[in-house]
């Protein structure tokens, strides 16, 4: 019997998987901690899904094995099913059932305790918002709804792993919204691995982030330390009530790269917004030099890179 951890719970070493020739992930490699919540990301085809699928038992790999809460998910596949929930893409669902007949047949076959089934049943379908669909048929449920009911299948047996893909495609904003929040509310002390092309909500929701393209992971961190490994200077937005010309001078002598410059309308007032990259924070030199020239200081601070920017960056370094 494998020997559990008690701090990493999600641990790649070396995932590589073929189809036939194609290669289709490479020595894929990373760690997830107990109760973060990473964001896995990439292209289409970069190969995200077939690590999860390698993760969750779904698939073996070609080569490279992984640990779940310590157990091998070669060596100990069963004990891996236990402490994972998997949310596969597209919210697969036997939609011809009842909401709470079909998570009476997940809760079969993933062997919970038939004393413990209809309490836990109860339970999550108050935390996922579905109580009141129990009796209603799947097929009948809107999209968002479907979501829900797939979400508290993945959290049935209270595993302390969930790995999630895609979990949000396809809803309307408002129902991106709910899922986002209940992900939220089921981290807590459950390891979270979630997939999404909504860059903006892996951004509200995730601890760090994983980068995959073209099968191999490209970068892992926090998305403030991958915003400064890819941001070599500085960039600075001001905003400004000044003559155009002698601010551009201005800028020009500090050694300022003026990237944009638009005119702006401040309370009726005609302002101009510079975004412009430095070597150096000049923030106190400027709003000096605004000062004493008897200039209007609207605004000026450092512009951070968003993740879909960081991303973006990243992937297009590997496509060189």
């Amino acid at each position: 019997m494998a020997q559990k951890k008690d701090t990493l719970m999600i641990e790649a070493i070396g995932l590589t998987k073929y189809f036939d020739s194609f290669k289709a992930i490479e020595d894929i490699t990373f760690n997830v901690e107990k109760g973060e919540i990473v964001g896995f990301i990439g292209p289409n085809g970069s190969g995200k899904t077939t690590t999860m699928r390698i993760l969750t038992c779904f698939m073996p790999p070609s080569k490279g094995t992984a640990r779940i809460a310590g157990y091998d998910i070669l060596e100990n596949s069963l004990e891996v099913r236990r402490h994972i929930g998997y949310m596969p893409e597209g919210a697969p669902l036997y939609t011809n059932l009842p909401v709470e007949t079909y998570l009476e047949f997940v809760a079969e076959m993933k062997g919970m305790e038939h004393s413990e089934i209809k309490r836990r049943i109860g339970e999550v379908m108050e935390i996922c918002g579905i109580a009141h669909v129990a009796k209603r048929f799947i097929e009948n449920l809107s999209k968002g709804y479907r979501q829900r009911v797939c979400l508290a299948q993945t959290i049935l047996n209270d595993p302390e792993v969930l790995i999630l893909d895609e979990p949000t495609i396809g809803l309307d904003p408002k129902q991106v919204v709910e899922v986002r929040n209940l992900i939220k509310e089921l981290s807590g002390q459950r390891t979270v691995l979630l997939s999404s092309h909504i860059l903006s909500e892996i951004s509200m929701i995730c601890d760090r982030v994983i980068i995959i393209n073209r099968g191999k992971v490209v970068a892992e961190d926090t998305i403030d330390n991958l915003a400064k490994k890819a941001q070599k200077e500085r960039q600075l937005i001001l905003k400004v009530k000044a003559p155009e010309e002698k601010i551009d001078l201005m800028l020009k002598d500090l050694g300022a790269k003026i990237l944009s410059k638009e005119l702006d309308k401040d309370e009726g007032n005609d302002v101009l917004r510079y975004r412009i990259e430095t070597k150096e924070d000049l923030r106190d030199v400027i709003s000096e030099k605004v000062i004493e020239n008897n200039w209007k200081l609207l605004e000026i601070g450092l512009k951070k890179m968003s993740l879909e920017e960081i991303y973006l960056k990243l992937i297009g370094e590997e496509k060189r």
